[in-house]
C-alpha cells in the first residue's frame, strides 16, 4: 500500500472548525434524506394519488418519471448553482439553496395531485443539488492541507448514510404513528387529500425540520478564504462552462462526468428500487396475507424501511471505509477499483439473491450498499483536486448534476420501464431482474472508464 497523501497535522481542530464540520455533516445527511424519502413514498403515494396497479404501464411510467424529472430540474439548476458558486461565493449559495428544499420537503406533503407532488419534488431536487457542490468546494478550501482536507470530506460524506438511515426511522415511525399525528391539513390545500393520515405525507414533511440548525448556524460560518481572498484581490478568474473542455480539462471532465453518471445509475437504477421488491418477498407475502389492504400496505413499508436500513448500514460502512484509505492510498484510481471490481459482480447478484427471501435480502443489501454508496464518497474529494479556484463549483457541478442526476438517475427510468408487466404478482421480481441488469450494466461502463480517470497532479488543490 503507498504511503500517505502528507504528514499528519500537528494542530487540533478549533471549536469553529469543529462547528464547519459538523454543519457540513448534518448537510450531507439532510441531503440523503431527502432524496431517499422517495423510493420509500412511491408505492403509497401513487396508489392514492392515481389509484394505478404497480406493475401496470401507467404505474411504472409514473415511478419512472418522479424519479428523472426532478433529477432533471436538479441537474440543470444544479449546475447553475455550480457557477453562481463560483461567481458569488459558497457559504451564501449554501444558504439560499437549504431555503429551496426546505420548503419544497414541507409542502410536497400538501399534495392533492401527482403533478403537485412532481413540482415539489423538483424544487427539493434543485436545492439538493447546489447545496451538494457547494458544501464539497466550501469544505474542500476551508480545510486546504491534504490529508486534513481529505478525511474532513471523508467523515463528514459519512453522515450522508445516517440520513438514509434517519428517513428509513422517521418513515418507521409515520407508519407506526400516523393515526395519532394532527390530521394533514390547513393553507387550502388540504383540499382534495383523500388519508389526512397517510404515513407518506408525514414522511414528506419530516424534511424541514433537519434544515433548522442549518438555516440558523450556516449564515455566520466563515466563506472560503480562497475564493475570498481571490475575489478581494481581482485575481478570481470568471466561471465558464465552456472552460471545461478546454484541452487541458477536456479529460478530466469528460471521464468523471461518465463515471459519476455510473455511479448514479447504480444507485438510482438499483439500489433505489428496494422498497418495490419487498412486497414480492415470500415471508412479507405471508405477513400480509388475510389482512386488509391498508394494513398490507403498512407492512411493506415497515419492511422496506428496515431494508433501507440495513442498505445505509452498508453504505457508512463503505463512506467510512473510503475516508480511511483516501488518506493511505495515494493511486485514485486504485482506491476507486476497490469498490468498482468487487461491486462488478456482488451488486447484480446481490439482486438476484434477494428476490428468494427476506433473510438473504438483508446482508444482500448492506454489500450492494457499500459498495455502490461507498463511490459517491470518492467523488467529494476526488473532484475539488482537478479543477481550479475559479471553476472548482462549476467542474463538480457538471459531473455530479449533468452526469449524475441528469445521466445516472435516468436508470431509474430505465429501470422501471424493464420492469413492467401485466402480472401483479410478479411485479416485484421483474423489478429486481431489471435493477440487476442495470447495475451490471452501469458497474461494467464505470470499470472501462477508470481506466482512462486522470491522476491528480498534486496533493494540494490546484489555484
Amino acid at each position: 500500500m503507498a504511503t500517505a497523501l502528507h504528514p499528519v497535522p500537528t494542530s487540533r481542530l478549533t471549536p469553529v472548525e469543529w462547528l464547519i464540520c459538523v454543519i457540513a455533516a448534518i448537510g450531507f445527511a439532510f441531503d440523503i434524506y431527502e432524496i431517499l424519502m422517495l423510493p420509500l413514498v412511491v408505492r403509497p403515494a401513487l396508489l392514492e394519488l392515481t389509484g394505478a396497479t404497480p406493475g401496470s404501464p401507467e404505474f411504472q411510467m409514473w415511478v419512472g418519471r418522479l424519479f428523472y424529472i426532478p433529477a432533471v430540474a436538479g441537474g440543470f439548476f444544479g449546475l447553475l448553482g455550480g457557477y453562481l458558486t463560483d461567481l458569488f461565493g459558497r457559504r451564501r449559495v449554501l444558504t439560499f439553496s437549504i431555503l429551496i428544499y426546505a420548503v419544497g420537503a414541507f409542502l410536497s406533503g400538501f399534495s392533492t395531485s401527482i403533478g403537485m407532488l412532481l413540482l415539489l419534488r423538483c424544487f427539493v431536487y434543485v436545492g439538493v443539488c447546489v447545496e451538494f457542490v457547494a458544501a464539497v468546494a466550501w469544505l474542500a478550501e476551508l480545510f486546504p492541507e491534504p490529508h486534513r482536507r481529505e478525511k474532513v470530506l471523508g467523515y463528514t460524506q459519512a453522515f450522508s448514510s445516517f440520513g438514509g438511515l434517519l428517513v428509513a426511522t422517521a418513515n418507521g415511525l409515520c407508519v407506526a404513528y400516523a393515526a395519532s399525528f394532527p390530521a394533514i391539513g390547513g393553507f387550502g390545500l388540504a383540499v382534495g387529500i383523500a388519508d389526512p393520515h397517510a404515513p407518506w405525507r408525514y414522511t414528506l414533511m419530516s424534511g424541514v425540520v433537519p434544515a433548522i440548525p442549518l438555516i440558523l448556524v450556516r449564515p455566520f460560518l466563515p466563506e472560503s478564504p480562497a475564493w475570498r481572498q481571490k475575489k478581494a484581490a481581482g485575481t478570481l478568474g470568471r466561471p465558464s462552462i465552456a472552460a471545461l473542455l478546454s484541452p487541458e480539462l477536456r479529460r478530466t471532465t469528460i471521464v468523471t462526468t461518465l463515471m459519476v453518471a455510473m455511479v448514479y445509475g447504480a444507485t438510482f437504477g438499483a439500489l433505489q428500487q428496494v422498497p418495490q421488491i419487498v412486497p414480492g418477498l415470500p415471508e412479507v407475502r405471508e405477513m400480509a396475507a388475510g389482512v386488509p389492504a391498508a394494513r398490507a400496505g403498512q407492512i411493506n413499508q415497515q419492511v422496506a424501511a428496515n431494508v433501507l436500513k440495513v442498505q445505509e448500514m452498508g453504505g457508512l460502512a463503505g463512506r467510512l471505509m473510503l475516508a480511511y484509505l483516501s488518506v493511505l492510498i495515494v493511486s485514485r484510481r486504485r482506491l476507486l477499483r476497490l469498490f468498482q471490481i468487487p461491486g462488478l459482480v456482488v451488486v447484480p447478484l446481490a439482486f438476484v439473491l434477494a428476490t428468494s427471501s427476506l433473510p438473504w435480502m438483508y446482508p444482500a443489501m448492506f454489500i450492494a450498499g457499500m459498495l455502490t454508496i461507498g463511490q459517491l464518497s470518492f467523488w467529494g474529494n476526488y473532484l475539488p483536486r482537478v479543477y481550479p479556484t475559479h471553476l472548482r463549483g462549476t467542474g463538480e457541478s457538471f459531473a455530479a448534476n449533468m452526469g449524475g442526476r441528469l445521466v445516472g438517475t435516468s436508470f431509474a427510468w430505465v429501470t422501471a420501464t424493464l420492469a413492467i408487466t401485466p402480472d401483479r404478482a410478479y411485479a416485484p421480481r421483474k423489478v429486481a431482474m431489471a435493477a440487476a441488469a442495470v447495475g451490471f450494466a452501469v458497474y461494467l461502463v464505470g470499470s472501462i472508464a477508470s481506466f482512462w480517470l486522470p491522476e491528480p497532479k498534486q496533493a494540494e488543490l490546484p489555484d
